[in-house]
């Protein structure tokens, strides 16, 4: 049983904004900032992977990035995330989503990223991977273009509270490399100050670990 916290509606501070954006303005947003990966790319470092685990170890800090709703209807928070992640397919011009257990370490992460994508890389089908654990949370890259705005639109989104990250093609400029990176949340759990604050921490851990 993956660890799942229920929320006490009663007693949470968000009740209030949560019941708002759900119930009578339903609202889910999405930014796109330009995140700084030049010490990715100084180091040759696979920007996948490595935007992949920095995703991830923010999320895992953070409860508004972990709450989502089970089947069963019940509100929560998980106790950690896995990055679901989509691989294209040259062959068919399709692409496959497959995930990777976490590890805090980075090295870990990455021999965990590389047997994934050796073993399901290539399997066709909208999940390459099986047994998607419900503790994921959805990572796609648009390697083709650089963007200045991307934004999903989810007809059906109403309860689906886990981030969504889009990431695109990465340009230089004033001597360093950045990356486009969309980051779309659902407003009944996560504001504005969550998303800024996220973005400043994945910045600040890309350099100390990269």
């Amino acid at each position: 049983m993956v660890p799942f916290t229920p929320i006490d509606l009663e007693h949470w501070p968000r009740r209030e904004y949560f019941e708002h954006y759900t119930a009578h303005v339903p609202c889910t947003y999405a930014i796109t900032v330009q995140v700084d990966v030049t010490s990715i790319a100084a180091h040759g470092v696979r920007l996948y992977p490595a935007m992949l685990y920095a995703l991830t170890t923010i999320v895992n800090r953070h409860e508004e990035f972990r709450t989502a709703q089970r089947e069963d209807g019940q509100l929560g928070v998980y106790a950690s995330m896995h990055p679901c992640y989509t691989v294209f397919h040259k062959d068919t011009e399709t692409f496959s989503s497959i995930w990777t257990e976490y590890h805090p370490s980075f090295p870990d992460f990455l021999a965990a990223y590389e047997a994934d994508l050796a073993t399901y890389g290539n399997c066709q089908g909208l999940m390459g991977k099986p047994d998607v654990p419900e503790n994921n949370f959805p990572v796609s890259m648009l390697p083709w273009r650089t963007f200045q705005g991307f934004e999903l639109h989810l007809p059906k989104s109403d309860h689906y509270f886990v981030p969504i990250f889009t990431m695109g093609r990465t340009f230089a400029q004033d001597g360093r490399t950045l990356l486009p990176l969309s980051i779309q949340v659902h407003h009944g759990v996560c504001d504005g100050f969550h998303v800024c604050r996220f973005v400043e921490e994945l910045e600040q851990l890309i350099q100390e670990t990269f």
